[in-house]
């Protein structure tokens, strides 16, 4: 069983598109349980969490979502990601032999051209992470966010894709 765990603020519409993704795996029984991590929203974004059944964290970051979570294994997302069908099947089949932790491949719309890779920053929960809760709980007592505790870990390529979020739009000040 996985619980999945999405760090969110102001991303109502994002995690909406991203919960919808998810509904195949509920189905199955796959996910046991949805963990939405807030850092502060000022806009919907719990009440979509609460009309979606999620277990709803309003303070306490990810390492508080990874202590409450109740699957063994962990999904971590960002909010506007997709996961593209047939996700279900890689990530049973690699829970039941792995250890280490695995990312999604990028679905080929989704692929950025390789320069624009290098001279952009790199997003380390782009490409999703499964992981074990037991190496997550360890990681996050030194990571603020699930994105640094994403960040330089080692994984494994799982045979699915996934839909990247798209970067999100910092808001400039007037002058």
């Amino acid at each position: 069983m996985l619980s999945v765990l999405i760090e969110t603020r102001n991303d109502e519409e994002a995690l909406a598109r991203t919960l919808g993704s998810l509904v195949g795996g509920a189905v199955e029984g796959v996910v046991r349980e949805v963990v939405v991590c807030d850092a502060g929203s000022t806009d919907q974004t719990h009440h979509v969490a609460e009309h979606a059944g999620c277990q709803y964290v309003a303070s306490g970051g990810i390492a508080l979502g990874i202590r409450q979570a109740k699957g063994d294994w962990l999904l971590l997302l960002e909010p506007g990601a997709r996961l593209v069908e047939g996700w279900i099947e890689a990530v049973v089949a690699h829970t039941a032999r792995q250890t280490m932790a695995a990312r999604f491949s990028r679905a080929r719309g989704s692929r950025t051209p390789f320069l624009a890779r290098v001279f952009s920053g790199n997003r380390a929960l782009a490409d999703g992470l499964v992981i074990s809760k037991r190496q997550a709980a360890s990681l996050s007592k030194s990571a603020g966010s699930a994105e640094a505790l994403a960040r330089g870990l080692a994984t494994k390529r799982l045979d699915a894709e996934i839909w990247v979020a798209p970067p999100k739009q910092q808001h400039r000040l007037p002058k």
